[in-house]
C-alpha cells in the first residue's frame, strides 16, 4: 500500500503532521476520522509528475467536451485505455490529440490518468489534476470527472456571455475611433484652403486652430502617434505584469466604480466554484484553498484566501478571517459560516456561485445596455467637434460678405 503524508487538527486545534498506509486516499481520509483527527491534507509521498518540455496549449473550449465524454465511457464499462484512444481519434483539434496521445501512452506505461494529466499544465489546470487523482484514489472517477466537466462547462459559458456582451460596445468604439480620425486626416485637408483668408486676419476661430495643427500633425507625423501608443501600451503592459504593477492595479480593480462590484463578485463566483468543485471531489481543504486562491484572478483575494487557509491550519473556521478581510461580500461569509456549522461547505459554496453569477450578470447586462448610448453619444459629440469646427468659419465667412 501506498504511504501517505498527512497534516491533521486535533479536536482541541493543535496541529499534526505524520504518515500511515492506506489503500487510497479516502481511505486515509476515513483513517483520520477515526482517530478523531480533521484532514487538512493529505497526499502521496513520492515525486510529482512535472510538466512535459514542449507540451501545447490547448483551449478550453476543446477540453471541456473530454471529461464529459470520458466519464461516459468509463461509466459504460469501457476500459480507460480504449477511452482514451477512441477520444483521441474523436479529437479534431491537433493540439488536444497530441495531449490525448501522450495521455494514453503514460497511463498505458503504468502511470495513473492525473499524473499524465499534470504533465500537461497548459491543457489541465491544477484544479482538474486534483479533482481528478482524489477521485483515482478515492474509487469514484467517473464522478469526480463529470464534476470537472460541469465546473469546466459553466466557466465556459459565463466566459463567452461576458465576451458576447461587450463585443457590440468594442465594435462600437472601434468604429468611432476610425470615422473621427478619418474626417480629421483625410476631409480636414480638403477645406483647409476656404480658410486662408480668415486665418491670414486672425480670424479664424481658435476650435478651427486647434482641428488643423491635430490634422497637419497626424499628417505628417502618424508614425510618431502610432509609436506613442505603442510605447504606452507596452510601457504599460510591463508595468502591469510586474509585482509592484499587478498589485496596485488589483486593488484598483475592486475600487472602480460600478465596474468593481462586478469584477469583484465575478472573482467571488469563481473562487466558491472552485473551492466547491474541489472539495466535493475528495480534495483536502488546505490544497482546495491554495488552489482555489490562484483561481480569483486578483493579489488582493487571493492574499486574503492565503491568509485565511494559515487560520484554518490552526484550527479557525474559514468564514472568520474572510469576513475580516473586508474583500468578500458580507453574505457570503455569513453563508460561508452557516455551512462550515451544517458541515455542507461545498453544496452551499456552490450554491453561492450560483446565486452571484446570475445577480453579476443582470449587472452586466444593465452596465451593457447603458454603456451603448454612451459610446454612441461621445461618437457623435466628436464627429459634432468637427462639423462645428468646419462650419464655423464658413458662417463667419458668409456673414462678413
Amino acid at each position: 500500500m501506498p504511504d501517505f503524508a498527512y497534516t491533521a487538527r486535533t479536536l482541541d486545534g493543535q496541529r499534526l503532521e505524520g504518515t500511515l498506509q492506506a489503500a487510497s486516499q479516502r481511505e486515509a481520509l476515513a483513517t483520520l476520522s477515526g482517530r478523531d483527527l480533521f484532514p487538512l491534507s493529505v497526499g502521496t509521498i513520492g515525486k510529482q509528475p512535472t510538466a512535459a518540455e514542449g507540451s501545447p496549449r490547448v483551449r478550453s473550449k476543446y477540453i471541456t467536451p473530454v471529461y464529459s465524454q470520458l466519464a461516459s465511457l468509463l461509466r459504460s464499462g469501457v476500459p480507460m485505455l480504449r477511452s482514451l484512444q477512441v477520444i483521441r481519434e474523436q479529437a479534431s483539434n491537433p493540439q488536444l490529440a497530441f495531449v490525448l496521445e501522450d495521455i494514453k501512452n503514460r497511463v498505458e506505461d503504468g502511470a495513473t490518468l492525473s499524473d499524465a494529466m499534470a504533465r500537461h499544465p497548459k491543457a489541465f489546470g491544477e484544479l482538474a489534476v486534483s479533482v481528478v487523482r482524489a477521485g483515482s484514489e478515492g474509487g469514484f472517477l467517473e464522478d469526480s470527472l463529470e464534476r470537472v466537466a460541469a465546473f469546466t462547462d459553466q466557466q465556459e459559458e459565463l466566459r463567452s456571455r461576458v465576451v458576447g456582451a461587450l463585443a457590440y460596445p468594442v465594435v462600437i468604439a472601434v468604429i468611432g475611433a476610425i470615422v473621427v480620425n478619418g474626417l480629421i486626416i483625410f476631409a480636414v485637408p480638403m477645406v483647409e484652403g476656404l480658410f486662408a483668408r480668415l486665418k491670414e486676419r486672425g480670424e479664424l476661430p481658435m476650435v478651427t486652430e486647434w482641428l488643423l495643427l491635430l490634422s497637419a500633425f497626424l499628417q505628417s507625423y502618424w508614425w510618431l502617434a502610432i509609436a506613442g501608443i505603442v510605447g504606452v501600451v507596452y510601457g504599460f503592459s510591463r508595468w502591469s505584469a510586474s509585482e509592484r504593477g499587478r498589485n496596485v492595479l488589483d486593488r484598483v480593480k475592486l475600487k472602480v466604480p460600478t465596474v468593481g462590484p462586478i469584477y469583484l463578485n465575478l472573482a467571488v463566483a469563481r473562487f466558491c466554484r472552485v473551492l466547491g468543485t474541489l472539495l466535493k471531489g475528495g480534495v483536502p481543504i488546505v490544497r482546495s484553498l491554495e488552489i482555489a486562491a490562484d483561481s480569483t484572478g486578483n493579489r488582493v483575494l487571493e492574499q486574503t484566501v492565503r491568509d485565511a487557509s494559515d487560520h484554518i491550519t490552526s484550527g479557525e473556521p474559514l468564514a472568520g478571517p474572510l469576513a475580516a478581510s473586508g474583500h468578500f461580500p458580507r453574505d457570503v461569509c455569513e453563508m460561508i459560516a452557516v455551512a462550515e456549522q451544517a458541515n455542507s461547505l461545498e453544496i452551499v459554496l456552490n450554491q453561492i456561485s450560483d446565486n452571484l453569477e446570475k445577480s453579476t450578470w443582470r449587472k452586466i447586462e444593465l452596465f451593457v445596455r447603458l454603456l451603448e448610448p454612451l459610446l454612441l453619444l461621445v461618437l457623435a459629440s466628436a464627429v459634432l467637434v468637427v462639423v462645428i469646427a468646419l462650419l464655423l468659419p464658413i458662417i463667419k465667412a458668409s456673414t462678413t460678405l
